[in-house]
Protein backbone atom coordinates (compact mmCIF):
# COMPACT_ATOMS: atom_id res chain seq x y z
CA UNK A 1 0.00 0.00 0.00
CA UNK A 2 1.02 3.22 -1.14
CA UNK A 3 2.12 5.48 1.88
CA UNK A 4 -0.24 8.79 1.74
CA UNK A 5 0.69 12.08 3.18
CA UNK A 6 -2.06 14.10 4.54
CA UNK A 7 -3.24 17.53 2.82
CA UNK A 8 -3.05 19.31 5.80
CA UNK A 9 0.97 18.42 5.95
CA UNK A 10 0.80 18.80 2.24
CA UNK A 11 0.99 22.84 3.24
CA UNK A 12 3.18 22.40 5.81
CA UNK A 13 5.94 20.76 3.56
CA UNK A 14 5.80 23.34 1.21
CA UNK A 15 6.08 26.90 4.04
CA UNK A 16 8.56 24.89 6.37
CA UNK A 17 11.43 26.56 6.65
CA UNK A 18 14.42 25.25 5.48
CA UNK A 19 17.49 23.80 6.92
CA UNK A 20 19.82 26.67 8.14
CA UNK A 21 23.24 24.78 8.61
CA UNK A 22 26.41 27.10 8.07
CA UNK A 23 28.72 26.22 5.76
CA UNK A 24 31.19 25.10 8.33
CA UNK A 25 28.37 22.55 10.20
CA UNK A 26 27.36 20.67 6.59
CA UNK A 27 31.36 20.85 5.94
CA UNK A 28 31.77 18.89 9.20
CA UNK A 29 28.74 16.55 7.89
CA UNK A 30 31.08 16.14 4.85
CA UNK A 31 34.13 15.37 6.39
CA UNK A 32 32.72 12.92 9.08
CA UNK A 33 30.44 11.14 7.42
CA UNK A 34 31.79 10.62 3.74
CA UNK A 35 35.39 11.80 3.93
CA UNK A 36 35.08 15.01 1.57
CA UNK A 37 36.24 18.03 2.30
CA UNK A 38 36.73 21.22 0.01
CA UNK A 39 35.00 24.34 -0.56
CA UNK A 40 31.28 24.74 0.07
CA UNK A 41 28.73 27.02 -1.71
CA UNK A 42 25.06 27.72 -1.44
CA UNK A 43 22.72 26.20 -3.93
CA UNK A 44 19.27 27.60 -4.14
CA UNK A 45 16.31 25.34 -3.40
CA UNK A 46 12.62 24.63 -2.72
CA UNK A 47 12.90 23.25 0.41
CA UNK A 48 16.17 21.89 0.88
CA UNK A 49 19.47 23.47 1.32
CA UNK A 50 21.99 22.40 -0.85
CA UNK A 51 26.03 23.30 -0.93
CA UNK A 52 28.39 22.68 -3.79
CA UNK A 53 31.17 20.79 -2.26
CA UNK A 54 34.55 21.52 -4.53
CA UNK A 55 37.27 19.00 -3.44
CA UNK A 56 40.75 20.43 -3.86
CA UNK A 57 41.60 17.64 -6.05
CA UNK A 58 38.37 19.90 -8.19
CA UNK A 59 35.85 16.91 -8.11
CA UNK A 60 32.35 18.90 -7.41
CA UNK A 61 29.27 17.19 -5.13
CA UNK A 62 26.02 18.31 -4.14
CA UNK A 63 25.49 18.14 -0.54
CA UNK A 64 22.03 17.90 0.47
CA UNK A 65 20.50 18.67 3.21
CA UNK A 66 16.24 17.30 3.62
CA UNK A 67 13.93 20.14 5.24
CA UNK A 68 12.96 18.25 8.50
CA UNK A 69 9.10 18.37 7.31
CA UNK A 70 10.15 16.19 4.73
CA UNK A 71 9.03 12.20 5.33
CA UNK A 72 12.04 10.31 5.38
CA UNK A 73 10.32 8.11 3.24
CA UNK A 74 9.77 10.58 0.77
CA UNK A 75 13.59 11.10 0.64
CA UNK A 76 14.07 7.95 0.49
CA UNK A 77 11.93 7.19 -2.71
CA UNK A 78 14.15 10.06 -4.51
CA UNK A 79 17.45 7.79 -3.15
CA UNK A 80 15.68 4.56 -4.26
CA UNK A 81 15.04 6.13 -7.66
CA UNK A 82 18.78 7.64 -8.66
CA UNK A 83 19.73 3.63 -7.49
CA UNK A 84 16.87 2.34 -9.62
CA UNK A 85 17.65 4.42 -12.88
CA UNK A 86 21.76 3.65 -12.19
CA UNK A 87 20.60 -0.25 -13.10
CA UNK A 88 17.81 0.39 -16.02
CA UNK A 89 19.45 3.24 -17.97
CA UNK A 90 22.81 3.71 -16.57
CA UNK A 91 23.62 6.10 -19.27
CA UNK A 92 20.78 8.72 -18.35
CA UNK A 93 22.79 11.89 -17.28
CA UNK A 94 21.42 11.85 -13.69
CA UNK A 95 23.22 12.67 -10.24
CA UNK A 96 24.55 9.25 -8.62
CA UNK A 97 24.07 8.37 -4.77
CA UNK A 98 27.45 8.76 -2.84
CA UNK A 99 27.38 5.79 0.07
CA UNK A 100 28.96 7.49 3.41
CA UNK A 101 32.19 6.01 4.77
CA UNK A 102 30.26 3.21 6.92
CA UNK A 103 27.97 2.66 3.55
CA UNK A 104 24.84 4.33 3.80
CA UNK A 105 23.58 6.64 1.88
CA UNK A 106 21.29 8.90 4.39
CA UNK A 107 22.54 10.31 7.76
CA UNK A 108 19.15 11.00 9.79
CA UNK A 109 20.57 14.10 11.89
CA UNK A 110 18.43 14.91 14.99
CA UNK A 111 17.15 17.67 13.90
CA UNK A 112 14.68 15.38 11.77
CA UNK A 113 16.68 16.42 8.17
CA UNK A 114 18.29 13.71 6.43
CA UNK A 115 21.92 14.07 4.22
CA UNK A 116 22.96 12.81 1.54
CA UNK A 117 25.61 13.62 -1.20
CA UNK A 118 25.64 13.31 -4.68
CA UNK A 119 27.45 13.59 -7.65
CA UNK A 120 27.56 16.54 -9.94
CA UNK A 121 26.14 16.60 -13.12
CA UNK A 122 28.33 19.14 -15.97
CA UNK A 123 26.15 21.26 -17.95
CA UNK A 124 25.18 24.66 -18.59
CA UNK A 125 21.18 25.32 -17.26
CA UNK A 126 18.47 25.07 -20.06
CA UNK A 127 17.09 28.74 -18.24
CA UNK A 128 20.36 30.38 -19.51
CA UNK A 129 20.19 29.38 -23.04
CA UNK A 130 18.32 30.10 -26.39
CA UNK A 131 15.45 28.14 -27.24
CA UNK A 132 15.31 25.61 -30.74
CA UNK A 133 13.12 23.35 -31.77
CA UNK A 134 16.13 21.23 -31.66
CA UNK A 135 16.81 21.86 -27.97
CA UNK A 136 12.65 21.44 -27.55
CA UNK A 137 12.66 17.72 -29.18
CA UNK A 138 15.74 16.89 -27.11
CA UNK A 139 13.76 17.79 -23.71
CA UNK A 140 10.95 15.79 -24.57
CA UNK A 141 12.82 13.03 -25.69
CA UNK A 142 14.69 12.94 -22.53
CA UNK A 143 11.76 13.26 -20.75
CA UNK A 144 10.28 10.08 -22.11
CA UNK A 145 13.66 8.51 -21.71
CA UNK A 146 13.94 8.83 -17.84
CA UNK A 147 9.93 7.79 -17.94
CA UNK A 148 11.12 4.72 -19.29
CA UNK A 149 13.87 4.01 -16.97
CA UNK A 150 11.52 4.73 -14.34
CA UNK A 151 8.79 1.88 -15.75
CA UNK A 152 7.98 -0.46 -12.92
CA UNK A 153 9.96 1.19 -10.14
CA UNK A 154 8.24 1.12 -7.01
CA UNK A 155 8.37 2.28 -3.25
CA UNK A 156 5.89 2.37 -0.26
CA UNK A 157 6.12 6.49 -0.83
CA UNK A 158 5.20 6.91 -4.21
CA UNK A 159 1.56 8.05 -3.38
CA UNK A 160 2.78 10.69 -0.82
CA UNK A 161 0.37 13.92 -1.59
CA UNK A 162 2.28 17.00 -4.06
CA UNK A 163 0.46 19.97 -4.47
CA UNK A 164 2.71 20.52 -7.62
CA UNK A 165 0.95 16.83 -9.23
CA UNK A 166 -1.17 17.75 -11.72
CA UNK A 167 -3.84 15.47 -10.74
CA UNK A 168 -3.97 17.30 -7.95
CA UNK A 169 -4.79 20.52 -9.24
CA UNK A 170 -8.26 20.78 -8.27
CA UNK A 171 -7.32 21.73 -4.81
CA UNK A 172 -5.63 25.01 -5.85
CA UNK A 173 -9.40 26.85 -6.31
CA UNK A 174 -9.16 27.24 -2.45
CA UNK A 175 -5.71 29.29 -3.59
CA UNK A 176 -6.80 31.51 -6.38
CA UNK A 177 -7.44 34.17 -4.39
CA UNK A 178 -3.98 34.64 -4.11
CA UNK A 179 -3.72 35.86 -8.03
CA UNK A 180 -4.11 39.17 -8.12
CA UNK A 181 -4.78 39.99 -11.67
CA UNK A 182 -8.33 39.25 -11.78
CA UNK A 183 -8.81 38.32 -15.65
CA UNK A 184 -6.46 35.73 -14.86
CA UNK A 185 -7.99 34.44 -12.14
CA UNK A 186 -11.27 34.41 -14.02
CA UNK A 187 -9.60 32.50 -16.76
CA UNK A 188 -7.63 29.61 -14.28
CA UNK A 189 -11.03 29.47 -12.70
CA UNK A 190 -12.74 28.47 -16.03
CA UNK A 191 -9.39 25.66 -16.92
CA UNK A 192 -9.91 24.49 -13.53
CA UNK A 193 -13.41 24.16 -14.02
CA UNK A 194 -12.62 21.89 -16.98
CA UNK A 195 -9.92 20.00 -15.47
CA UNK A 196 -12.58 18.62 -12.68
CA UNK A 197 -15.32 17.53 -15.01
CA UNK A 198 -13.53 16.03 -18.03
CA UNK A 199 -10.03 15.85 -17.42
CA UNK A 200 -9.32 14.28 -13.58
CA UNK A 201 -12.02 11.66 -14.62
CA UNK A 202 -10.18 10.62 -18.21
CA UNK A 203 -6.83 10.84 -16.21
CA UNK A 204 -7.59 7.55 -14.10
CA UNK A 205 -8.05 5.64 -17.69
CA UNK A 206 -4.45 6.07 -18.80
CA UNK A 207 -1.33 4.40 -17.94
CA UNK A 208 0.41 5.81 -14.17
CA UNK A 209 4.23 4.89 -12.86
CA UNK A 210 6.38 7.50 -10.88
CA UNK A 211 7.55 10.21 -12.88
CA UNK A 212 10.31 13.17 -12.34
CA UNK A 213 7.14 15.52 -12.32
CA UNK A 214 9.64 18.69 -12.58
CA UNK A 215 11.21 19.11 -15.79
CA UNK A 216 11.44 22.81 -15.31
CA UNK A 217 14.19 24.86 -17.31
CA UNK A 218 16.29 25.07 -14.11
CA UNK A 219 16.71 21.54 -13.41
CA UNK A 220 18.09 20.39 -16.66
CA UNK A 221 21.37 20.86 -18.30
CA UNK A 222 22.45 21.46 -21.96
CA UNK A 223 25.62 20.56 -24.14
CA UNK A 224 27.92 23.77 -24.83
CA UNK A 225 25.99 24.39 -27.86
CA UNK A 226 22.92 24.27 -26.49
CA UNK A 227 21.58 21.77 -29.10
CA UNK A 228 20.76 18.76 -26.54
CA UNK A 229 20.22 18.07 -22.77
CA UNK A 230 22.85 16.66 -20.86
CA UNK A 231 21.61 16.43 -17.53
CA UNK A 232 18.77 16.31 -15.51
CA UNK A 233 18.49 17.16 -11.87
CA UNK A 234 16.45 17.98 -8.86
CA UNK A 235 14.35 14.70 -8.17
CA UNK A 236 12.57 15.94 -4.85
CA UNK A 237 8.76 16.59 -6.79
CA UNK A 238 8.80 13.17 -7.64
CA UNK A 239 5.65 10.80 -7.79
CA UNK A 240 3.45 8.25 -8.73
CA UNK A 241 0.82 9.39 -11.05
CA UNK A 242 -0.39 9.92 -14.76
CA UNK A 243 2.69 9.14 -17.35
CA UNK A 244 1.47 11.72 -19.60
CA UNK A 245 1.55 14.15 -16.79
CA UNK A 246 5.26 14.35 -17.29
CA UNK A 247 5.19 15.32 -20.25
CA UNK A 248 2.79 18.05 -19.71
CA UNK A 249 5.32 19.30 -17.44
CA UNK A 250 7.72 19.39 -19.44
CA UNK A 251 6.28 21.35 -22.47
CA UNK A 252 4.41 23.81 -20.17
CA UNK A 253 7.58 25.79 -20.05
CA UNK A 254 8.38 26.16 -23.85
CA UNK A 255 4.95 27.64 -25.40
CA UNK A 256 6.19 30.75 -27.22
CA UNK A 257 3.24 32.97 -26.86
CA UNK A 258 3.52 33.93 -30.54
CA UNK A 259 3.12 30.35 -32.07
CA UNK A 260 2.24 28.05 -28.68
CA UNK A 261 0.93 25.15 -30.57
CA UNK A 262 4.20 24.45 -32.74
CA UNK A 263 6.31 25.17 -29.86
CA UNK A 264 4.52 22.85 -27.68
CA UNK A 265 4.65 20.10 -30.53
CA UNK A 266 8.55 20.05 -30.64
CA UNK A 267 8.51 19.03 -27.30
CA UNK A 268 5.75 16.27 -27.51
CA UNK A 269 6.81 14.86 -30.62
CA UNK A 270 10.16 14.54 -28.87
CA UNK A 271 8.95 12.49 -26.21
CA UNK A 272 6.24 11.01 -29.17
CA UNK A 273 9.35 9.71 -31.07
CA UNK A 274 10.12 7.89 -28.16
CA UNK A 275 7.65 7.05 -25.94
CA UNK A 276 4.51 6.92 -28.49
CA UNK A 277 1.47 8.63 -27.09
CA UNK A 278 -1.51 6.40 -26.65
CA UNK A 279 -5.05 8.36 -28.14
CA UNK A 280 -6.34 8.71 -24.92
CA UNK A 281 -2.83 10.74 -23.66
CA UNK A 282 -2.99 12.90 -26.80
CA UNK A 283 -6.06 13.96 -26.48
CA UNK A 284 -5.22 15.36 -23.19
CA UNK A 285 -2.03 16.35 -23.33
CA UNK A 286 -3.00 20.37 -24.06
CA UNK A 287 -5.33 20.49 -21.56
CA UNK A 288 -3.01 19.19 -19.12
CA UNK A 289 -0.29 21.65 -20.18
CA UNK A 290 -2.42 24.07 -19.35
CA UNK A 291 -3.23 22.84 -15.91
CA UNK A 292 0.37 22.76 -15.25
CA UNK A 293 0.69 26.50 -16.42
CA UNK A 294 -2.23 27.42 -13.82
CA UNK A 295 -0.37 25.35 -10.99
CA UNK A 296 2.64 27.33 -11.96
CA UNK A 297 0.70 30.51 -11.33
CA UNK A 298 -1.47 29.93 -8.16
CA UNK A 299 1.38 28.81 -5.95
CA UNK A 300 3.83 31.05 -7.60
CA UNK A 301 1.66 33.54 -6.23
CA UNK A 302 0.76 31.99 -3.01
CA UNK A 303 4.21 31.14 -2.06
CA UNK A 304 5.70 34.28 -2.65
CA UNK A 305 2.25 36.11 -0.37
CA UNK A 306 3.42 33.40 2.09
CA UNK A 307 7.11 34.19 2.01
CA UNK A 308 7.76 37.58 0.32
CA UNK A 309 12.05 36.97 1.36
CA UNK A 310 11.80 34.38 -0.85
CA UNK A 311 9.29 35.62 -3.95
CA UNK A 312 11.89 36.06 -6.60
CA UNK A 313 13.09 32.02 -6.53
CA UNK A 314 9.19 31.23 -6.24
CA UNK A 315 8.37 33.52 -9.13
CA UNK A 316 11.20 33.23 -11.10
CA UNK A 317 9.01 30.60 -13.51
CA UNK A 318 5.62 32.75 -13.65
CA UNK A 319 5.96 34.71 -16.42
CA UNK A 320 6.99 31.99 -18.77
CA UNK A 321 3.71 30.03 -17.47
CA UNK A 322 1.42 33.14 -17.79
CA UNK A 323 2.37 34.07 -21.24
CA UNK A 324 1.75 30.33 -22.23
CA UNK A 325 -1.47 29.89 -20.12
CA UNK A 326 -3.02 33.01 -21.81
CA UNK A 327 -1.99 32.40 -25.64
CA UNK A 328 -2.74 28.54 -25.05
CA UNK A 329 -6.37 29.52 -23.58
CA UNK A 330 -6.76 32.11 -26.72
CA UNK A 331 -6.95 29.02 -28.82
CA UNK A 332 -10.18 27.16 -30.39
CA UNK A 333 -10.03 24.08 -28.04
CA UNK A 334 -10.88 21.41 -30.70
CA UNK A 335 -9.10 22.95 -33.45
CA UNK A 336 -6.15 23.03 -31.73
CA UNK A 337 -6.26 19.47 -30.52
CA UNK A 338 -6.75 18.39 -34.49
CA UNK A 339 -3.66 20.44 -35.41
CA UNK A 340 -1.46 19.38 -32.61
CA UNK A 341 -2.21 15.80 -33.77
CA UNK A 342 -1.52 16.89 -37.69
CA UNK A 343 1.62 18.04 -36.06
CA UNK A 344 2.97 15.22 -34.36
CA UNK A 345 1.95 12.94 -37.45
CA UNK A 346 4.04 14.93 -39.49
CA UNK A 347 6.88 16.48 -37.73
CA UNK A 348 6.25 19.58 -39.48
CA UNK A 349 6.78 23.00 -36.96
Amino acid sequence: MSHQVSHSSVGQRMTAEQPRLTAAEAGALARDHFGLTGTLAPLTSERDQNFRLTTAEGRNYVLKIANAAEPAEVTNFQTEALAHIARTAPDLPVPRVIAARDGRVEIALPSGSIVRILTWVEGTPLHLVPRTPALRRSVGAMAAHLTKALEGFRHAAEGHELIWDIRNAGRLRQLLASVPDIALRATCETALDRFDAEISPALARLPWQVVHADFNPHNLLTDPGATRITGILDFGDMVRTARVCDLAVAASYHADPAEPLATLVDVIAGWHSVLPLLAGEEGLILDLVAMRMVTTIVLSNWRAARQPEHAGYFLRNLPVSRAGFEALSALDRGAARARLAALIRTGAP
